[in-house]
């Protein structure tokens, strides 16, 4: 019984991918064309307000910023108002729409001026038209002097994460926090069919807890680079093996960064994918428009239609 409802279920995510090809994959908004990197896209509920993160060409300045749609128009992206000399990365906005969590290297100390590793701190706010508090660390078991990275949360509360821990398969892994009795227990690292002795991370949980999408790079049955794969559990409640997304989603380009629309049955994802070429200029205008327009090996946020 298992293994035919195992078998239904990669069957008909082969069947929804097999229907797409690369035109049904979109960016986001042209509105972040302007930023050299953006990636770590998450959006609410009801689609009016989304957060991402926007980096230097190295990758050394990273900051969070956030967009907001008035009269079905998406308005000027603005940074959060925490940013300062630290990094700032990887936003999941919790159910309600007020809190955020994201990962900073920033000091536990504000009066302190060295950056420490990478924790998962969180801001609060009353409604989405009130300022945001003051940057919390979420603290024990979670946070640890490792780094920890890329927090989502199902709607039972429970957290999933990446750490990179001595005690993991490999690299980076994924693990979980269970929430119970008002706080969350010890951090758990999932088993073989999500991890490896390679790198996995950027784990995105479904609200019921019943399907998770994550990176995994540079597998035997990948694109080449990170792809974007899919678990899901079974009747027993056990994690099922991963399954590539497959093409158009991955290509031998970088994936990674997913965040998964339910209502709307939207994947937003991160990718460093390319497809421009030479071509005849008519004026500097043009070109810049051309490079910043196009998949020009940058990492972009896209979104496409999927069923999962």
């Amino acid at each position: 019984m298992i293994k035919t409802f195992l078998l239904s279920t990669l069957i008909l995510i082969s069947n929804v991918l097999s229907a797409q090809n690369e035109n049904d994959i979109f960016h986001f908004n042209k509105l972040l064309d302007q930023f050299y990197n953006v990636r770590d896209f998450c959006i609410s509920n009801n689609g009016d307000e989304a957060f991402f993160t926007i980096q230097s060409p190295n990758g050394k300045i990273s900051q969070l910023a956030t967009i907001r749609k008035e009269n079905s128009q998406w308005l000027a992206p603005e940074l959060l108002t925490f940013s300062d000399s630290y990094m700032y990365l990887e936003p999941f906005l919790s159910k309600d729409g007020n809190r955020l969590y994201f990962v900073s290297d920033r000091p536990l100390d504000d009066s302190l001026d060295k950056k420490k590793d990478f924790d998962i701190w969180y801001i609060d706010r009353d409604n989405k038209n009130e300022k945001w508090s003051e940057c919390k660390n979420i603290g024990k078991p979670i946070n640890s002097d490792l780094d920890e990275f890329y927090p989502t949360i199902s709607d039972n509360n429970n957290l999933y994460f990446t750490m990179d821990a001595p005690g993991g398969f490999g690299k980076d892994d994924i693990y979980f926090c269970k929430w119970e009795d008002g706080k969350y227990l010890a951090p758990v690292l999932l088993g073989e069919n999500i991890n490896s002795d390679g790198y996995e991370f950027n784990a995105f949980i479904s609200k019921k807890e019943d399907f998770i999408l994550y990176t995994k790079y540079a597998q035997e049955d990948g694109q080449g680079s990170g792809d974007l794969y899919i678990s899901k559990k079974d009747l027993n409640g056990e994690w099922g093996k991963s399954t590539n997304l497959g093409t158009p989603v991955n290509t031998k380009f970088m994936e990674y960064c997913p965040f998964y629309d339910e209502k709307n049955q939207i994947l937003y994802f991160t990718s460093k994918r390319q497809n421009i070429t030479p071509k005849k200029f008519k004026s500097i205008s043009d070109f810049k428009k051309y490079i910043r327009e196009n998949k020009n090996g940058l990492s972009k946020i896209y979104r496409t239609s999927i069923k999962l």
